[in-house]
This record gives structure tokens, C-alpha cells and sequence, in this order.
């Protein structure tokens, strides 16, 4: 009897997650096998078998290169900087401070705000005459040519950190509150400082947490291009010409077969990062837990 009920219950399962699995398989999974074969040939229709040609060329090609430097400069800045303002901005509104709910909402009002909206706020404050250099203007500072100069970075890191942020705080306030009071009160009868209460007990409980915000940031760090798109157009300047940018232009151009490599490449980084990530928690978690 209790079979046949787990039965019923497997196949109602499998009913259920049916159109999601079949959507997974028509959108994603199938266009990305073919994805791959298309890498090795020339063109997509009636294309010639060329091996890892495409692969080599793409690797040669000066503008991927520039890309690929741009966006790992962009991804070893803006995670570590995000994660790290995300956690210390989560532990001050998990604390008792005056108006913390507001303060919440104002950090989730970025995920929801339109990016067309933000762009439009960014770059009347990134402008040459913008917000930004009239205030410099008021302590005889230089204006600076935020958007067509080596500072078109920092402009684009603000802009990701501020668009981003709210998530991490999220995941980490759910975090934070998932951790027992009562570790806390002992460390204290211990005669734990805030600082040792921090090393030893919320860093531990929040290390799966920490690990999942950082895959997520570095995924979203290779992503960004509607931002920088919008702020600067196809071909902004070279400091923020992202692997996105190379892909769309790629795709624009109708080079499939440099917009399927590039694609793939990426795919395959972000699945390494996800993987050293994924084997280092596992250590660690190891360490802690012997």
C-alpha cells in the first residue's frame, strides 16, 4: 500500500516538473549541443568541418582579447567588492540600529527599478557636465571624463555594486537570521569579543552562503551588458569593452561562428570558477567540521 502511494506521488512529481524540464530541454539544452557542433565548423548552414580553427582565431583576435581583460579585470574588483560591501551591509541592518526596515527596502529598490531608469540617473551623473564634476568643480577639482576614459570602470563597477547589491543582502540577512541566539549568548558567558563572535560563529554559518553569493556575482559580473550597453553604446571605450559587448557585436554582424566560441569559452570559465568554488567549500566545510 505504501508503494503504491509513493508511486502515485513519483509520477505526480514528474507531471509537475514536466513543462519545466521539456522548456530546460527545447530552449537551453538542445540549442547548446548544437551550439558546440556549430563551433567546429565555418558557418552554420552547409558549413565546412574546420576543427579548433575557430577556437585559435578567436583566441588571436585582438578584440577578444581586450574583452577577455576587461572582464576579468571588472570580475576581480566588483565581486570581492560587492560580496564584502553586501556582508557588512547585512550584518548592520541584522543589528538593532534605528530604521533597518527602511533601510532594507532601499537596498532591494535597485532590483526592481527598470534599467532604461537607471541608466538615466547614472549618466546624468557620470557626465562631463554631470552631477559628479560640479561637485568636484566646487573644491577646484578637475573635471574627469567619467564614460571616454580608463575612470569608464569605476563608473561601470558603481553601477553593478548598486544594481546588485540588494540581492546578497537578502541572501545574506536570511543567512544571519538562520544562525541560533543561543551560540552567541554562550560565546559571550566565554568571554567571546564581537570580533571572535564574527570569525567563529557567523563567518562559519554563513560560509555555504557566502560561497552561493559569490557564484552568483561572478555569473552576473560576466553578464553585465545592458548597463554598459545603454551608458555607452556598441563600442564604448576600450577599458569597458566587455566579452558581452564582442558577443553582440559578433551577433549583429552575423559571425556566428566567432559568437558560439566566445560563448562557449565563457560558459566553460564560469564553469571552472563554479567547480574550484564548489571543491574549496567542500574543504572547508571538511576542515570545520573535523
Amino acid at each position: 500500500m505504501f508503494s503504491k502511494y509513493r508511486k502515485k506521488e513519483t509520477i505526480m512529481a514528474l507531471i509537475l516538473i514536466a513543462p519545466s524540464l521539456i522548456g530546460l530541454l527545447i530552449f537551453y539544452i538542445i540549442p547548446f549541443i548544437w551550439m558546440i557542433i556549430y563551433s567546429f565548423f565555418d558557418s552554420p548552414i552547409n558549413g565546412n568541418f574546420v576543427g579548433l580553427q575557430n577556437y585559435i582565431n578567436l583566441i588571436n583576435n585582438e578584440a577578444y582579447k581586450q574583452a577577455v581583460k576587461n572582464t576579468a579585470i571588472f570580475t576581480g574588483i566588483s565581486v570581492p567588492l560587492i560580496v564584502v560591501i553586501s556582508l557588512l551591509l547585512s550584518l548592520l541592518l541584522n543589528s538593532k540600529i534605528h530604521f533597518s526596515h527602511g533601510f532594507r527596502t532601499a537596498f532591494i529598490v535597485p532590483l526592481v527599478v527598470p534599467v532604461a531608469s537607471v541608466i538615466i540617473f547614472f549618466e546624468l551623473l557620470f557626465d562631463y557636465r554631470g552631477f559628479l564634476n560640479s561637485f568636484f568643480k566646487l573644491f577646484d577639482i578637475a573635471p574627469i571624463d567619467w564614460l571616454n576614459s580608463s575612470y569608464a570602470m569605476i563608473a561601470v563597477i558603481i553601477i553593478y555594486v548598486w544594481k546588485n547589491v540588494g540581492y546578497n543582502i537578502v541572501l545574506f540577512l536570511a543567512g544571519l537570521q538562520g544562525i541560533p541566539k543561543e551560540y552567541y549568548e554562550a560565546a559571550s558567558i566565554d568571554g567571546a569579543g564581537p570580533v571572535a563572535k564574527f570569525f567563529n560563529i557567523t563567518l562559519v554559518y554563513l560560509m555555504s552562503t557566502t560561497f552561493f553569493v559569490i557564484i552568483i556575482s561572478i555569473i552576473n559580473s560576466f553578464k553585465v551588458f545592458r548597463e554598459v550597453y545603454l551608458l555607452a553604446g556598441d563600442y564604448p571605450h576600450q577599458s569597458i569593452y566587455m566579452l558581452q559587448h564582442y558577443m553582440n557585436n559578433a551577433f549583429r554582424k552575423l559571425d556566428y561562428h566567432k559568437l558560439v566560441t566566445a560563448a562557449i569559452l565563457m560558459t566553460l570559465v564560469i564553469y571552472i570558477f563554479v567547480f574550484i568554488l564548489f571543491k574549496v567549500q567542500k574543504k572547508i566545510n571538511d576542515a570545520i567540521g573535523n
